[in-house]
């Protein structure tokens, strides 16, 4: 085999390599960020205690962080404003409020307000306090 020869087969088997390289690493950067994507799911609402306050809620919001917040079902804060729950989930109070009611700063703020107080669910009953008996001197042991 002549010197040139293997010079352009050297070269044509390192570009080679780098096209692969880079074909591989593209797809793997991709799919890490597909992961990066995928959250863990929220924990249950039994381990949470619902906030009440409705005076809490502020317009950099999300509806469904609200609904999360308040144990409400998404679809009916969006039923109460009036818009379509499709491309709304990710956009604050706020950017709603522009996008749909621009003429009519914070009415979006003032509708899920109103919303989430006539739809907050009851309280749940405290249990009542048990009396603890008092402690008694045990024979035999000096206090």
């Amino acid at each position: 085999m002549t010197p040139f020869l293997q010079r352009v087969l050297v070269s044509a088997l390192i570009i080679f390599g780098i096209w692969i390289a880079a074909f591989f690493g593209l797809r793997t950067f991709h799919s890490f960020r597909e992961v990066r994507e995928h959250r863990p799911p929220p924990p249950p609402f039994k381990t949470e205690q619902p906030e009440t306050n409705v005076n809490l809620i502020e317009d950099w919001m999300t509806i469904p962080f609200i609904a999360r917040m308040y144990r409400i079902h998404p679809p009916l804060l969006f039923k109460a404003l009036g818009i379509p729950d499709k491309d709304n989930k990710e956009k604050s109070l706020k950017q709603i409020n522009e996008k749909y009611f621009p003429d009519q700063p914070g009415i979006v703020l003032k509708l899920i307000k109103n919303t989430v107080q006539v739809n907050l669910p009851p309280p749940t009953a405290i249990p009542p306090l048990t009396a603890v008996p008092p402690a008694t001197a045990v024979p035999g042991v000096s206090p």
